[in-house]
C-alpha cells in the first residue's frame, strides 16, 4: 500500500478530527460553525470544507441505529425497574436528541476528514481526443 493515504505531518487521523471536530488539513478544532453546521471554511489554515460533499449522508443511517439501541435500553429499563412514564420522557427524549446531535457531527465529521486525506473528488469523463 502507498504511503499516498497515509496523513501528513500536522494532519489529525479521520478518528480524532471526527471525535473532537478538527480540521483535517492543521488540526485546529474549527470544523463546525454550530451542533451540526460545517464552518465554511477552517480559520487557521483557510480551508475551504465547502467543497467536500459530505451532505447528510449519515443522517438516516445513524438516527435508526441510535434510535434502535435506545429503544432497547429503554425496554429493558422499564421491564427491570417499572418506572412512571414521566421518568422515561424525561431521560430518553434529551438522550436521544444528544446522541443523534453527537452522532451526526462524528459521522459528518469522519466524511470530511477521509475525503480529505484521501483527495476525493468528483468523477470526471476523459473526452476522447481521437474524435
Amino acid at each position: 500500500m502507498s504511503t499516498d493515504n497515509q496523513p501528513q505531518k500536522g494532519q489529525p487521523p479521520v478518528w480524532r478530527a471526527a471525535l473532537f471536530g478538527l480540521c483535517p488539513q492543521c488540526g485546529a478544532q474549527t470544523l463546525f460553525e454550530g451542533p451540526v453546521k460545517f464552518a465554511p471554511h477552517c480559520r487557521v489554515c483557510a480551508l475551504d470544507f465547502g467543497r467536500y460533499n459530505v451532505g447528510d449522508g449519515p443522517a438516516a443511517f445513524l438516527t435508526l441505529i441510535i434510535g434502535a439501541l435506545l429503544i432497547a435500553i429503554a425496554l429493558t429499563l422499564d421491564a427491570l425497574v417499572r418506572p412512571p412514564f414521566w421518568v422515561h420522557v424525561l431521560l430518553w427524549v434529551p438522550l436521544t436528541a444528544a446522541a443523534v446531535v453527537y452522532g451526526l457531527r462524528v459521522g459528518k465529521a469522519a466524511l470530511l476528514a477521509s475525503e480529505h486525506q484521501r483527495q476525493a473528488g468528483e468523477g470526471r469523463q476523459v473526452e476522447d481526443e481521437n474524435d
